[in-house]
């Protein structure tokens, strides 16, 4: 496989018929190396293919969702590729980064954070935006016209957010148990005030439910899916999809909220329901 040259392929292992990579770049926006993993289904030797990007939650990295979603097989089956960035600058020596994975500043949140120290590195949105979303296109057969967003927990509050902060520019969108109103959370709450500032009107345009109570149409006609476990020990007091639901039905988003009884927030919990996350994604991908 032929890789743009400003990219180390760190490993590359044969799966399901297609290729497993990981990679490492020097990113302009971070200031940093980035990594991302990728996953090219067999049919990406004939041509461009849809793509899914996979946004992971705190804790996690590059190789978390490619190792533990259980995901490829099927992905090869429907013929799209997965992608999935590191969650967060690292190695800047910034007092408080994200050594501890306290829940809150250190880890990315999937935006451009505002406040020092954090400003010169913490720019996960315009990285995913600005620069890894070209670069996958230029460096691999995947075709940007037919991208997909989803995540989990932080990682599904970026998905949610992304998509709804660039209209348009993500052709499909689900998410595993994402922190659905951050501003009214604890794990948004300090992650904002860190990278935001005190400002609390600066923080409702990261937040999946605001955006959602404020678009002027439905973003998503085809749906938008969500799942949720029930056993989820986050559920009550940082998740809320129930505000999230509740502002997609006042601006009339169809959206598939499903809640699981006795599911956790772990990846058994991710694996059980993959598929039918990679099926929604395919459709609308290859409508």
């Amino acid at each position: 496989m032929t890789t743009d040259s400003m990219i180390n392929t760190l490993s590359e292992h044969r799966c399901f018929g297609g290729t497993q990579t990981f990679h490492e770049h020097a990113s302009a926006e971070i200031g940093l190396p980035m990594r991302f993993s990728v996953f090219l289904p067999p049919q990406a030797t004939d041509g461009p293919v849809p793509a899914v990007i996979y946004l992971a939650g705190l804790t996690c990295n590059e190789e978390t969702f490619m190792i533990k979603a259980g995901a490829q097989r099927l992905a090869a089956e429907l013929g799209i590729a997965l992608v999935a960035p590191d969650t967060s600058p690292r190695g800047a020596n910034v007092p408080g980064e994200a050594a501890s994975w306290d829940f809150g500043v250190g880890a990315g949140f999937y935006l451009d954070a505002t406040e020092t120290p954090w400003t010169t590195h913490w720019r996960m949105e315009s990285y995913l935006i600005g620069e890894l979303l070209p670069l996958l296109s230029t460096a691999f057969p995947i075709d940007p016209q037919r991208i997909g967003l989803f995540g989990h927990s932080m990682g599904g509050h970026g998905a949610l957010t992304l998509a709804l902060r660039h209209p348009g520019l993500f052709k499909s969108l689900s998410a595993f148990a994402p922190i659905c109103a951050p501003t009214r959370c604890p794990w948004g709450e300090k992650a904002f005030t860190g990278y935001l500032g005190a400002d609390r009107t600066r923080w409702i345009e990261h937040d999946a439910t605001v955006l959602m109570e404020n678009q002027p149409v439905a973003p998503y006609p085809a749906g938008i899916l969500l799942d949720q476990g029930l056993g989820d020990k986050f559920l009550v007091e940082q998740l809320h999809p129930h505000l999230f639901e509740a502002a997609c039905h006042a601006i009339g988003q169809p959206l598939t909220l499903r809640r699981h009884e006795g599911y956790d927030h772990g990846y058994y919990f991710i694996q059980s329901f993959m598929a039918d996350h990679l099926v929604h994604h395919a459709q609308l991908l290859k409508a």
